[in-house]
């Protein structure tokens, strides 16, 4: 058999505790956010790109197929699980070197399991004056992994892709390229100048299933002189459309630097609580007199936003004096923090409670991450919302796939209008409330003229049915959504053959480039390209 060929010469080259076949481990391995039928019969552990060249050429003699991830962290995405069945799953997470830190031009080189817990902390040792740029997953995410899915931020560098350079990737056959500068023996400019000479590549191996890649070198963001963040809610959803268009003229001129973030009152009530099964009475989705009272209780906007200031004190203090003018009339309350009011603000908080009953400690454990999220601090206290419908606490260690948190994100891309915000507002709530989900949505100013959407279908696995509803839910919103001209960022397995495919000369082409590269469809069949 062509599999237990293959296992024999991977054992071989890396060792029996570096490849698993045990059911059980495998069972995990397979398990996502949502049903998937895919499953595996190998994990590989390769510990050096070596290791991966020659378990690809294995793959490729015995035309068997490896799925390679990072850490797997791909929540509602997916997880660890493959996209075609039958596969081995190759886990980079032990390839965790970092290289050629550079203080002066802002970048260092990271292997493939290099994650953003790791990264920190290797800055903070070297008393680094950089920054790295963290999504909100968890800690132990990989920069490799949600860089190759254009994933995203919230620093200035916060469109990550933006703000990488020189790949090195293993190809279908085994080889190795590097891309940009990095193809020329001792090029200087290789960490720093993306483009290169000739055909610009490294788009190729994003959201695709081309190569695999091991290495990239990450530009960091130098330490401002001074920082704050701003956070600001509106009352109504009338007042979304204003909103965006009032924030739009200063993400395009520059006085907000950093991606600014938009929750609706879901999306916060699902950050600070599990689903209120009490108040609600059991009832799905959750009534609107329940969501008003927490709402009211709490001081949670229709929508709530925060972003970073970044440059001089003086350079900080003109664009508040901006954003004040920017929003005034148009939000129902607009704070500024720094370090200093955070601290004050933490030594009231119990007392302040205490006396006028506010939630004030609990709305400071929320803006903790999200402000240390701006200052390129990883967290993993997001993790929590996963667990919004499950009638059990929050564990310790919170594993999604393993508690059977229901997870499904639909990641529609607009442009950076108020009537663009509002209309996909409109077909998410329409259709996430029918299906009896709360439609729990973040919209991101990513860059000065896009928006990013972040919809959640949130339920618990454990209930039957549900999985079924949430996959129906989500195929639907799609089919509105792209009817509408909203298409999304990226995909979860689940949905990269159900997908609207756009012209047929761009598919031919991506066909001909993977039959070119991947004549046995050994990496990642069905991952993007067909």
């Amino acid at each position: 058999m062509k599999e237990q060929n293959a296992i024999a010469q991977w054992t071989d080259t890396l060792g029996s505790d570096n490849i698993v076949t045990e059911e059980s481990v495998l069972e995990i391995k397979a398990t996502a956010t949502y049903s998937t039928s895919n499953r595996i019969y190998a994990v590989l552990k390769p510990k050096n790109v070596e290791q991966v060249q020659e378990c690809v050429k294995i793959a490729n003699e015995n035309q068997v197929a490896i799925y390679p991830i990072s850490s797997g962290k791909n929540w509602g995405y997916g997880s660890k699980v493959p996209t075609a069945n039958g596969c081995a799953l190759m886990e980079l997470s032990g390839m965790n070197n970092i290289f050629d830190l550079n203080e002066e031009l802002g970048y260092v080189t990271i292997e493939a399991g290099v994650t953003q817990r790791q990264l920190y902390q290797f800055l903070q040792e070297q008393k680094s004056q950089l920054w790295l740029d963290c999504n909100a997953s968890c800690v132990d995410s990989t920069l490799v992994g949600n860089t190759m899915e254009r994933g995203f931020g919230h620093t200035p560098y916060g469109d990550h892709f933006a703000h990488i350079c020189g790949l090195e990737v293993v190809l279908p056959t085994g080889e190795i390229i590097h891309t940009g500068f990095g193809k020329f023996a001792n090029a200087k400019a290789s960490p720093v100048y993306r483009w290169g000479l000739g055909p610009y590549l490294d788009g190729l191996f994003t959201q695709s299933n081309l190569g695999i890649v091991t290495k990239m070198t990450v530009w960091l963001m130098p330490q401002p002189e001074y920082f704050e963040a701003f956070f600001f809610s509106i009352a109504e959803e009338s007042q979304l459309e204003p909103l965006i268009d009032a924030l739009r003229p200063l993400r395009l001129d520059g006085t907000i630097k950093s991606a600014v973030h938009i929750g609706n009152n879901y999306k916060v009530l699902c950050a600070l609580t599990q689903y209120p099964w009490e108040e609600s009475q059991g009832k799905t989705p959750l009534p609107d007199e329940v969501l008003n009272k927490f709402t009211q209780e709490w001081d949670i906007g229709a929508w709530n936003g925060s972003g970073g200031i970044y440059g001089t004190r003086r350079q900080v203090a003109e664009a508040k004096r901006l954003i004040r003018n920017a929003l005034k009339g148009k939000v129902k309350r607009l704070q500024f923090l720094n370090d200093n009011t955070i601290k004050l603000a933490d030594g009231i908080a119990k007392p302040w409670q205490n006396l006028t009953g506010s939630h004030l400690p609990e709305l400071l454990n929320l803006m903790h991450p999200v402000y240390g999220l701006m200052k390129g601090v990883p967290t993993n206290t997001q993790l929590a919302s996963t667990y919004w419908r499950k009638k059990t606490p929050v564990p310790k260690n919170p594993d999604p796939d393993r508690d059977g948190c229901g997870l499904i994100w639909c990641a529609p891309v607009a442009p950076l209008g108020g009537k663009y915000a509002q209309e996909i507002n409109q077909i998410v709530r329409e259709t996430l409330l029918k299906y009896g989900f709360e439609p729990q949505q973040s919209m991101t100013l990513l860059t000065e003229r896009v928006l990013d959407c972040i919809i959640t279908i949130g339920y618990d696995r454990d209930v039957e049915g549900e999985d079924q509803k949430a996959l129906d839910c989500y195929q639907e919103l799609m089919d509105k959504l792209n009817d509408a001209g909203y298409y999304p960022y990226r995909l979860g397995i689940h949905s990269m053959n159900t997908m609207k495919k756009g012209e047929e000369s761009y598919n031919q082409l991506l066909r001909n480039l993977k039959i070119a590269l991947d004549p046995n469809n050994i990496i990642s069949p069905k991952r993007y390209i067909v």
